[in-house]
């Protein structure tokens, strides 16, 4: 009888950009004694941190099984990663839609038996090793060159490991789990959760790299839930003020970019100090447009974070009402105006967005961030349409329901996003903090 070889991959992927220069790192590790056996990195070019995330995984497994070759069935791997996408998608909870990452989790899923791998989610801190590495690739690929593991420091910003106890891989209570869920659904008549890929009902023509889909159904209302873990957070924060706002002047991303006022940088400054007294926000992200930079650079100043620029959180582009009141838009267009006001699929004149369209490009952005940043809480920085947006799909609601929300300049308003496609609004246009 062969004796089991127990392994713990830690891999990681990312992309200055998102899709933009991308790379990956793998670290393997002797589950028993915490020693680092193998390290694998590379600069994969241009790709979405969905696809380096994928391709660290396929490196960390391919260099595990190269370690033990004649191993066979006696290999036992336990993979860790920070991408709640990855490992819930291996874990075969969520299904995977989206074609770039088909073939990636079926190469994953290929190189060793399913029985044989594991999968726990951790948190980015974690996963230092492996970060490490995808950083020095990408580094590595901005010089013009490849990464060599001979030049890495990786593993001196490695956590000190633990080695782990012999009754089984780590993460059993995490698998314990997931197959009590898988139990529970299909005693609801749910989807089998033990499957790595479902078929989809209809082909979706969205263009996102990012597939969150949870495999069974949400439960919603007073339903017994399972176990999901800490949602992703998402703190809505709209920016300050600019000149045109207190003239209530369309504004949105065709227009002119229009910088903070005074007042709204005071507004920057109170909700600054707003969020350091509370200090539960972990990550920032901002729309690009110049306003929102601002206010969100006022509270990563305060807090000591850096700000992920998120091209999907901008403001709707009003086409030739930009800078115009709501009264010249009715006096110079105002059929095009009635006819906006009433259908959801009806650009603003001279070719702006519908509310259609912008929200399919802010569910889409919604779900790359609530991947990336699965169990966290996040100030997001951005305007009226996309705030009023994640609101009204959280809950459902039709779209004509966002001439109902009254959002104020630099209001908070706070939505959490569970792994199984639930969402719990839990504030809208707080503006307490700028008393």
């Amino acid at each position: 009888m062969s004796i089991a070889r127990r392994l713990v991959v830690e891999a990681d992927g990312g992309s200055r950009g998102n899709p933009g220069p991308a790379g990956y790192g793998a670290v393997v590790i002797d589950a028993a004694t915490g020693e680092t056996l193998a390290e694998a990195a590379e600069y994969i070019g241009v790709a979405t941190n969905n696809v380096a995330e994928y391709r660290g995984l396929i490196a960390g497994l391919t260099a595990a099984k190269a370690l033990f070759p004649d191993a066979g069935d006696a290999l036992r791997v336990h993979v860790r990663m920070d991408s709640k996408l990855v490992v819930e998608q291996m874990s075969g909870r969520w299904k995977i839609k989206h074609p770039d990452m088909k073939p990636l989790a079926a190469r994953a899923a290929a190189i060793l038996p399913p029985s044989s791998v594991t999968y726990e989610w951790i948190p980015r801190a974690q996963n230092k090793h492996a970060d490490r590495l995808a950083n020095e690739a990408m580094d590595a690929g901005r010089d013009g060159r490849q990464w060599e593991a001979s030049a890495s420091t990786a593993e001196l910003d490695a956590p000190a490991r633990t080695p782990l106890p012999d009754r089984g891989p780590p993460g059993d209570a995490v698998a314990g789990a997931a197959k009590a869920r898988a139990a529970l659904a299909a005693a609801r008549g749910g989807a089998d959760a033990g499957t790595l890929f479902e078929v989809d009902a209809g082909a979706s023509d969205e263009p996102e790299p990012t597939d969150v889909t949870a495999v069974a159904s949400p439960q919603v209302g007073w339903a017994a839930a399972p176990d999901l873990g800490a949602p992703a957070t998402f703190v809505l924060l709209r920016h300050g003020e600019t000149l045109l706002t207190p003239e209530k002047r369309f504004s949105g991303s065709g227009g002119t970019d229009p910088e903070l006022s005074a007042t709204g940088r005071d507004q920057a400054a109170r909700a600054a100090l707003h969020f350091a007294a509370l200090g539960t926000v972990q990550d920032i992200v901002s729309s690009p447009l110049r306003r929102c930079r601002e206010t969100a650079a006022a509270v990563a100043d305060r807090l000591g974070l850096d700000v992920r620029i998120e091209d999907g959180l901008r403001e709707t582009d009003f086409g030739a009402w930009e800078g115009l009141t709501f009264g010249e838009v009715r006096e110079r267009y105002g059929d095009d105006l009635t006819a906006w006001l009433a259908d959801p699929e009806t650009a603003p004149t001279g070719g702006g967005e519908s509310f259609t369209e912008v929200a399919g490009r802010v569910a889409a952005a919604r779900d790359r961030l609530t991947a990336r940043y699965a169990g966290r809480t996040v100030l997001v920085v951005t305007h009226v349409t996309p705030i009023k947006t994640l609101v009204r799909l959280a809950l459902e609601a039709p779209a004509q329901s966002m001439f109902r929300m009254e959002l104020s300049a630099a209001s908070i308003s706070t939505v959490a996003y569970y792994g199984d496609g639930n969402a719990s609004v839990r504030l809208l246009n707080d503006t307490s903090h700028l008393r």
